[in-house]
């Protein structure tokens, strides 16, 4: 492990860590230390993530735990998979911040060889810092000036309300070939302004200009979503169905004129028709984009206020009460007349849907009378043949046995032919049966093997991509070791780490050859212990039937054979408990060497610290 610490210090020095010269070992590092090294470590690796995290351990004990919890987090954000926590930093242990630091130095990028050679110290860190902080704002997007936050001396950004107001353009929405007159193209040329000059203030220019887009846009999908659904089937230009639809509307107006002036008798009646008739031979130039129900009401009102507009003026004699019953009554007729057309053209709909199933079962019906009919016609035409051949029965019937004699005589003639021609026929059939059945067996055997080689080319993409992963790996830990370290002295060290390994394998073999052989001995002696017992009982028991001293001498072997059973299990279990105690002591020695007692002297000191700190705060609360 010495030689790990040393590299592991070199390292650390490398990045900033002020790291004296007299430490030589991971254990000898301090909280405050270890703080040091990883925040480095973690400032090289990334920079934005060990920017807000400190060097040193603060006073406080809550303060030390919440950036021992910080620190936690980097190293697990930045891919350190073993158990980490608050208690890494302030109560260390040396195998712990062992593997960590050696992820941290493992992880760290790649020196350039012009900066390897350079000292290391507070004026690197510093310039490393600036490179970093560079970086770290070319990474940022360019944005225009317009686009910024512009931020006053307090901090804050101007609040602006986007408020999307109504603009004039030349461009047009519809999708009809409209020619612009020139008086037109000279209002746009001249006179129309430009659309950030349309505006009060220049905040409401891109709320505007969203706005009018998204008009112009769904005016369009409207079009297009009502023309692919209805103009369609219409089987009309784009113009006649615009016309037709603007010819459809204005009739609907004038029904609804016409139906809220008839309970009218008043003077007003020429006036209407007189704007009936303007509005008749008016046709507007300009196309009609699809309407919407609201479009359709707020037009209808506002030829309801026309009509009430050409009335003529009540007298001066009645009153403005008068006035306002008036309209509320022609208001009521006007309602009542808008339920009776609601109510009519329900019933309209209705009757429709009726008619349409009574025509479609109608349709039905007559088809099916249509199929009857037609074999009914089929079977008069043969029943009608039949009958202008009963008056010459006989003739007809020898002249029918002949054309049948004739027919069979041509079948016969037919299927002698057609044997002719069968058995070649047949034989050809059945060679290029085989032969598609054989190159059926050839295809599907190349089919198995190109399965086969397409496995084997999978197999090898993937063995290619984990080696590919491999060397990329072994790379990139080639790169993050120090490049100034010379190669011999860490040949030097290879080959020491080698030999040392040897030498334990060989001591390891030979401990093992040992083993085995006494393990060997053991065993040809217990078998030849047991034999030998068995011989010596088996004479020994045909001795004691017959002499009363050799059956004593039976007890006293049969006695002396359990006594050494339970003298060699002794020993066994000496050994298990000989074991079993170098465990113990094993343990006792690391649990030694991870400072478990001082932790916990430590630990109690902290917790002590944190109560006094929570009591002076309490103090405070109660004193505020």
């Amino acid at each position: 492990m010495e030689e790990v610490d040393k590299i592991l210090i070199h390292a650390l020095k490398q990045v900033g860590t002020e790291v004296s010269e007299e430490t030589d070992s991971v254990k000898q590092f301090t909280s405050e230390l270890i703080v040091e090294a990883v925040v480095r470590c973690l400032r090289v690796m990334e920079p934005g993530l060990g920017g807000a995290l400190p060097t040193s351990l603060p006073p406080g004990m809550s303060a030390r735990f919440r950036v021992g919890m910080s620190l936690a987090q980097a190293c697990q954000d930045v891919g350190y998979k073993g158990e980490i926590g608050y208690q890494t930093f302030l109560y260390s242990n040396e195998p712990e911040i062992r593997s960590l630091l050696m992820f941290l130095v493992e992880k760290l990028p790649r020196e350039r060889a012009e900066t390897s050679d350079q000292p290391t110290g507070t004026w690197v860190v510093l310039q490393r810092s600036v490179a970093a902080a560079i970086r770290a704002q070319l990474a940022v997007p360019w944005l225009p000036p317009g686009c910024r936050l512009q931020t006053d001396t307090l901090g804050l950004g101007p609040v602006h309300s986007f408020q999307a107001q109504r603009l004039s353009s030349a461009h047009r929405t519809t999708a009809a070939a409209h020619k612009p007159q020139k008086e037109e193209e000279e209002y746009h040329r001249g006179v129309l302004r430009p659309a950030t000059a349309q505006l009060p203030d220049r905040w409401s220019t891109m709320a505007s200009l969203l706005e009018q887009h998204t008009a112009q846009l769904s005016a369009a999908q409207e079009w297009d979503l009502e023309w692919n659904s209805q103009g369609l089937l219409s089987r009309l230009t784009p113009q006649e169905y615009r016309s037709r639809k603007l010819t459809r509307l204005r009739k609907r107006i004038e029904e609804q004129l016409r139906s809220a002036a008839l309970p009218s008798a008043d003077s007003s009646s020429s006036d209407l028709s007189d704007l009936l008739q303007s509005f008749r031979s008016s046709a507007p130039d300009d196309l009609l984009m699809k309407g919407t129900h609201f479009t359709h009401t707020q037009k209808f009102t506002f030829t309801q206020e026309v009509v009430a507009a050409a009335r003529p003026a009540p007298s001066g004699l009645q009153s403005e009460g008068d006035a306002a019953l008036r309209q509320q009554d022609e208001l009521d007729g006007l309602q009542q007349q808008l339920q009776q057309l609601c109510s009519h053209v329900e019933q309209l709909a209705a009757d429709m849907k009726l008619m349409t199933v009574t025509n479609a079962q109608v349709k039905d019906e007559l088809k099916q009378r249509e199929l009857g009919n037609t074999e009914e016609e089929e079977r008069i035409q043969v029943k009608k043949k039949t009958m202008n051949l009963l008056p010459d029965a006989e003739d007809n019937l020898l002249q029918l046995q002949a054309l049948m004699e004739a027919s069979s005589r041509r079948l016969v003639n037919l299927a002698a032919q057609w044997e002719k021609h069968r058995a070649p026929l047949i034989q050809e059939h059945r060679r290029l049966k085989e032969i598609h059945s054989s190159q059926d067996l050839e295809s599907s055997r190349r089919l198995s093997e190109i399965k086969s080689v397409h496995d084997k080319m999978r197999v090898c993409a993937e063995e290619s991509r984990k080696k590919e992963e491999t060397y990329k790996q072994l790379v990139s830990e080639l790169d993050s070791l120090p490049q100034d370290a010379s190669r011999s002295a860490y040949t030097q060290r290879i080959l020491e780490i080698v030999s040392n390994i040897k030498k334990q394998k060989e001591e390891i073999t030979k401990i093992l050859t040992d083993t085995k052989d006494l393990q060997k001995e053991i065993n040809s002696l217990t078998g030849k212990l047991d034999r030998t017992f068995a011989v010596t009982d088996e004479l020994v028991f045909k001795d004691a039937k017959k002499d009363e001293s050799v059956r004593k001498s039976y007890k006293y072997l049969a006695a002396l054979h359990e006594n050494c059973n339970q003298l060699i299990q002794t020993i066994e279990d000496t050994g298990t408990i000989l074991r079993e105690i170098r465990d113990l002591e094993e343990q006792m020695e690391t649990e030694t060497s991870n400072k478990t007692l001082a932790n916990l002297e430590r630990i109690l000191e902290d917790y002590k610290a944190i109560r006094q700190e929570n009591s002076a705060l309490a103090a405070k609360v109660r004193e505020g």
